[in-house]
């Protein structure tokens, strides 16, 4: 069981500034609400947030973002992690970052560019033992959320989705086993999306995160969520049927029997397949 969390954010957190779209119609919003909790769950007296730019296109502007955001917040000791290609990662001062870090933050921007680039190396092992055996943070928002899970959904059609092929998908960072994360999730309707990743493999269970909306994981599958939004679990354990095994790329897949939840600030949730794990 792992001893650090995981804090996967929808993208487009509070930051303080003026409120995003519609939430001055929200009276639950509370300014850099996830931001502060990520501060709050930070161990020790002086800790160290490492920021990690990787899959942003402009990674100076997007770290720096966080520094001036994190040392707002009270957070004193910052270090950036500007890894951006793949012979970076053999940089030993990046991997003394990793040992020193008590919370980690990926920035947004392209997923495929963290599991292309992390994937297999020393970094990402040594930060997957800390995660396991220390009381660590590990945030992501936007891209660096949905590189959080096992499987990852990597591109498709935002407004769609229905089409047998349209959503493509790898591994992920494997922080958290069994689920696939998607973000930006109601604002750009990518529920069917989320339903064909499911429908391929019910096993996993689909979070879908809202913009400013988070979930905090411990323990490996306690779920807690934070933030302005919602989320929406897709379950396909109880799947009854589904034609996208019979169907051509191109036609529109079917499911029955999915599970649909909604969930809100400070609302809870076990991932099945982590009770079902610690029950064998």
């Amino acid at each position: 069981m792992p001893k650090g969390k995981i804090l996967a954010i929808g993208g487009k957190e509070n930051k303080g500034a003026d409120k995003a779209e519609g939430k001055d119609k929200n009276i639950n919003f509370i300014s850099e609400q996830i931001l502060k909790r990520f501060v709050h769950e930070l161990k020790g007296d002086n800790p160290t947030v490492v920021v990690i730019p990787t899959a942003s296109n402009e990674p100076d502007e997007s770290a720096q973002d966080y520094v001036k955001l994190f040392t707002d917040l009270g957070v004193h000791h910052l270090l950036v992690m500007d890894v951006r290609t793949r012979a970076d990662v053999y940089n030993p001062e990046f991997l003394k970052m990793i040992d020193k870090g008590d919370g980690f933050m990926f920035t947004g921007g392209d997923q495929l560019r963290l599991t292309a680039i992390y994937g297999g190396t020393e970094i990402l092992n040594r930060l997957k033992e800390r995660y396991m055996r220390e009381n660590i943070i590990i945030a992501g928002t936007s891209a660096g959320a949905a590189a959080m899970s096992t499987p990852m959904i990597f591109e498709g059609e935002s407004d769609g989705g229905y089409i047998k092929g349209d959503v493509r998908m790898t591994t992920g960072l494997e922080f958290i086993k069994n689920v696939a994360i998607d973000t930006h999730f109601l604002t750009r309707g990518r529920i069917v999306r989320m339903t064909q990743a499911i429908a391929t493999n019910p096993e996993c269970i689909g979070i879908g995160l809202e913009e400013d909306t988070a979930i905090l994981v411990t323990e490996g599958g306690k779920v807690e969520v934070v933030g302005s939004g919602l989320i929406t679990i897709v379950d396909g354990m109880g799947m009854t049927e589904t034609n996208i095994f019979d169907i051509e790329n191109g036609q529109p897949f079917t499911a029955k029997g999915l599970r649909v939840h909604l969930l809100g600030d400070k609302d809870e949730y076990l991932i099945p397949t982590y009770n079902r794990t610690q029950v064998v």
